[in-house]
């Protein structure tokens, strides 16, 4: 299978640059699977798709103020971008200009952080670096760091109102664990009335926690699909998730997963343990068509980049082709894409 072979043409001004006026009032277009139709609804429709014969598990992960802009001794403008935490202070970055830099540059972010360079990793134009502060490093980044908006979002950040809705916005409602560099953005569109409205319908809801890397940016660079190799992602399921769970499936109720992380997530628990259970481990699950899922039956979710591993991945679950055709089907109707753009529930 070819990546080339989930490509599309988007119109420019179809990748929204900023959230829309509230999170449920973006739109949704619901793929039915049984009869193969489209049919164009309201994220706040949620409410009446949803019965107790389903459960949703949602990904609770919290994005950090990855994004640092710092200044060597020169002078010279340096940006860089948190991907993950060591140990000892120390953390996997990226730099941009990286041709700046070498092992011993301090780049000086604030008067509370300074940035050490260590070395180049091999994976990719990472670094090592060492992070140089007194005190909670998550207090630190809170007030000095900027929310690392994906960059299709071309916006400038020299507005603080913007700025300032984007650490509100590019958040879940229900975040609570930080670590990753990119929001769930399924999950953007719920509010805490309509998890609350599932849940007086019934409905069970469950948490996971995957910290979404730098990989859900990058292009995939390779033709063949089976050559991709994914980056590894932390993921933790609790007692009480699990057990959800496997309640659920033991009454052949059907789970609906927000969110591609939270199939990653799920999907990779399976394939490793042969089931669903209480556990703390990282995902390289790369979904593509054909796959046969184990745990997830129904999938609400964003629209994706063309090529890309998760465009693949909804691919996997409701068909080539029929992806394709919800696709077209949305950019004739306006919809907006990617992370602050519309949602679509694969039922």
């Amino acid at each position: 299978m070819l990546v080339s072979e989930f490509d599309y043409t988007l119109p420019e001004n179809l990748i929204a640059q900023t959230p829309s006026d509230k999170r449920e009032n973006s739109k949704m277009l619901v793929l039915n699977r049984e009869s193969h139709t489209l049919s164009h609804k309201h994220f706040y429709d949620i409410v009446d798709l949803i019965d107790d014969e389903h459960i949703l598990i949602l990904n609770n992960t919290k994005v950090i103020p990855a994004r640092l802009y710092g200044y060597k001794d020169t002078g010279a403008k340096i940006e860089v971008f948190l991907l993950k935490e060591k140990e000892n202070h120390e953390w996997e970055v990226l730099i941009k200009p990286s041709k700046r830099v070498k092992s011993g540059t301090i780049v000086k972010i604030s008067e509370e952080l300074s940035v050490e360079i260590l070395y180049p990793l091999e994976d990719d134009g990472k670094w090592r670096v060492k992070m140089l502060y007194q005190g909670n490093i998550l207090d630190i980044l809170h007030k000095v760091g900027n929310i690392p908006l994906p960059p299709y979002i071309e916006r400038k950040m020299t507005n603080e109102e913007l700025k300032k809705l984007d650490f509100e916005r590019y958040q879940t409602v229900y975040a609570k664990d930080e670590g990753s560099v990119a929001a769930p953005t399924a999950g953007l569109h719920f509010t805490q009335d309509i998890l609350k409205k599932l849940e007086q319908k019934g409905v069970k809801i469950g948490y996971v926690t995957l910290n979404v890397g730098i990989g859900t940016f990058r292009p995939v660079k390779c033709e063949n699909v089976l050559d991709h190799k994914m980056d590894s992602e932390s993921f933790e399921i609790s007692k009480e998730t699990a057990e959800l769970i496997n309640n659920a499936k033991a009454e052949n109720k059907k789970l609906i997963a927000v969110g591609t992380t939270t199939v990653r997530t799920l999907e990779t628990a399976f394939k490793q343990f042969g089931c669903i259970k209480e556990c703390k481990s990282a995902s390289e699950l790369f979904i593509y068509p054909p796959y046969e899922f184990q745990v997830v039956d129904k999938l609400i979710t964003n629209f994706h980049l063309p090529k890309s591993t998760l465009l693949m991945l909804v691919s996997a679950l409701a068909g080539k082709d029929f992806i394709f055709e919800a696709y077209k089907e949305a950019i004739k109707n306006n919809y907006r894409f990617y992370s602050y753009g519309d949602c679509m529930f694969i039922n």
